[in-house]
């Protein structure tokens, strides 16, 4: 049986106040991490979602707390400004007869709403990479002394190219501190943060998501990059779907899908990290209501979704690693139920799903996708069906009495039915069936010719073409480089968090020796240059043109 939260050693108020929000005991992991943190261990955390991990961290760090100080004594870095904002209204919450004083600083937010409450004297700091380093560089943030960090959604954080971001504020931080990190999936640059940073720290893995899920049939369908929007209103057609999750990789695809799926006459609704909590809980609702039918995602909106009656899980995107897919695909075929996997691949992401079969021990079974034949005929039997218990209900007085009408008037009774069903299907006119190229497989790139003796190879030609080769993408230059000791991941914080644009979303980059390019897509390039503020990478101001 587990233990109360009296038993862990917490402060009687913060015991009280747990028990005032109707926690009786705590979670495997929670009754794991506190008693940890509470010993000053440094702490790894792996657990699935709805965990109670934010309590797990949050309650130690009020229990050490010191009131009445003017200095940041715990800081939490979180991957999206809504996870701070929640992470923080939580900690509030739990600490309120404390008295502790928290602030979620964030991008997109004025400066001064932050750097009033910091001068005045905050106890908690909770912020995203970004707007943290900016903070700091504008001397308005001193975590000097800090006796605790908290890296929360560490794989997010990876995702999004915080990695090197999340270093830099971990360096400014005392090398004696105290240093908990959480994340979903562990791949190996969250392990090898870990290992540089916290100190012979215990590990604790709770609820992990089976490698091999039984319930589940997991199927792939290799498209075109272009025709993934077709495939899936196509599956959508033939499916028998209950409730179904789809994954996008970025805030902006999760809109312009859903955008897209409802012009088609699909019932869709978007769950990402624009939404606030309130609305996020109203879109959820309705999901578990059966009101909505389909819900697209990003993973860390994902985060914390526990619904036991989706029947498919659509990877319209595929994930970055296979624990993402693990833990995507083990959202459906729960309480005893079986669900579905569809993955939607290109041929240039082969290389994914042998990774993917590798890593779960499992084989994806490649699928046809349905003709428009198929597609018609199956719209033929649902009609038939739908006609069928009708039929059999015998709740059509009103509308025999117009077919009365209709063959009193010289109608013939079967062209009566057939216009019937005509206006009834009339609504598929706003499903026309998309259709689906050749599929074009991956050509194998030409070995480029060894050198000429004494030609230059090293960096690019001087004649590289600066366009990007992708469609639909716009190459861009940043005025810094190797000599800068310039990462990827510098690159992807600074312009996701300055531009706020999903990291996820940022194509390729090159760094060269002064000067990096990077391919933003087309529809983000204004939003990235028409920046009126300067970008930073660390301390240094960048400019960032057309290329």
């Amino acid at each position: 049986m587990t233990q109360p939260f009296a038993a862990l050693g917490l402060h009687p108020v913060l015991v009280q106040t747990v028990a005032e929000k109707g926690y009786d005991a705590p979670t495997p992991i929670q009754a794991n991490i506190i008693p940890a943190m509470l010993e000053g261990r440094d702490v790894i955390g792996q657990s699935r979602t709805g965990s109670g991990k934010t309590a797990g961290f949050a309650l130690p760090m009020l229990h050490a707390l010191v009131p009445g100080q003017r200095h940041v004594q715990y800081l939490v870095l979180a991957p999206t400004r809504e996870l701070a904002i929640q992470v923080a209204a939580a900690i509030s919450q739990y600490g309120r007869g404390v008295g502790v004083r928290v602030l979620a600083v964030y991008g997109g937010q004025p400066y001064s709403e932050q750097i009033k409450p910091l001068k005045r004297g905050v106890d908690v700091v909770v912020g995203t990479p970004g707007r943290l380093l900016d903070l700091m560089a504008r001397k308005a943030l001193d975590l000097g002394r800090v006796a605790g960090v908290v890296v929360d959604e560490a794989d997010e954080m990876l995702s999004m190219g915080f990695i090197g971001d999340i270093e830099a504020i971990l360096q400014a931080t005392p090398a004696d501190r105290r240093t908990a990190l959480f994340s979903a999936t562990m791949p190996a640059p969250i392990r090898a943060l870990a290992q540089r940073y916290l100190r012979d720290p215990l590990v604790f893995s709770m609820g992990k998501e089976k490698l091999t899920v039984a319930t589940v049939e997991q199927r792939y369908y290799l498209v075109n990059e272009n025709d993934r929007l077709a495939a899936l209103t196509r599956l959508f057609e033939v499916e028998p779907i209950v409730s179904a999750l789809v994954f996008a990789r970025t805030r902006l695809g999760t809109g312009e899908l859903v955008n897209a799926l409802v012009g088609r006459g699909f019932t869709a609704e978007v769950l990402n990290g624009d939404l606030n909590q309130e609305a996020r809980e109203r879109v959820l609702q309705r999901f578990r209501n059966n009101r909505i039918k389909v819900l697209v995602a990003t993973d860390v909106a994902a985060r914390g979704l526990d619904i036991d009656h989706v029947s498919h899980v659509f990877n319209y995107d595929l994930p970055q690693d296979p624990e993402v897919y693990v833990h995507r695909i083990g959202r459906t075929g729960r309480a005893g139920k079986t669900g579905v996997a569809i993955s939607l691949l290109t041929p240039k992401e082969r290389w994914f799903l042998r990774k993917v079969e590798s890593f779960t021990k499992q084989k994806m079974t490649p699928a046809e996708l349905p003709t428009p034949e198929a597609i018609q005929i199956r719209r033929d039997e649902q009609l038939v069906e739908q006609m069928g218990i009708w039929l059999r209900r015998g709740r059509c007085r009103r509308e025999r009495e117009l077919v009365t009408t209709l063959m009193e008037q010289g109608h013939d009774l079967a062209e009566i039915a057939a216009a019937a069903l005509k206006l009834v299907r009339a609504e598929e006119g706003n499903r026309p069936i998309a259709p689906i190229g050749e599929l074009l497989e991956e050509r194998p790139r030409a070995a480029r010719p060894a050198p000429r003796r004494g030609e230059w190879t090293k960096g690019p030609s001087p004649t590289a073409d600066r366009r990007s080769h992708e469609n639909g993408m716009v190459r861009l230059a940043l005025n810094t480089g190797k000599s800068h000791g310039l990462s990827v991941g510098h690159i992807v914080g600074s312009l996701a968090h300055h531009a706020d644009i999903p990291g996820a979303c940022i194509g390729r980059i090159r760094i060269e020796d002064r000067t990096t390019y990077v391919d933003v897509p087309e529809k983000v390039v204004a939003r990235v240059l028409g920046m009126k503020a300067p970008y930073r990478i660390g301390r240094q101001q960048v400019t960032v043109a057309l290329a």
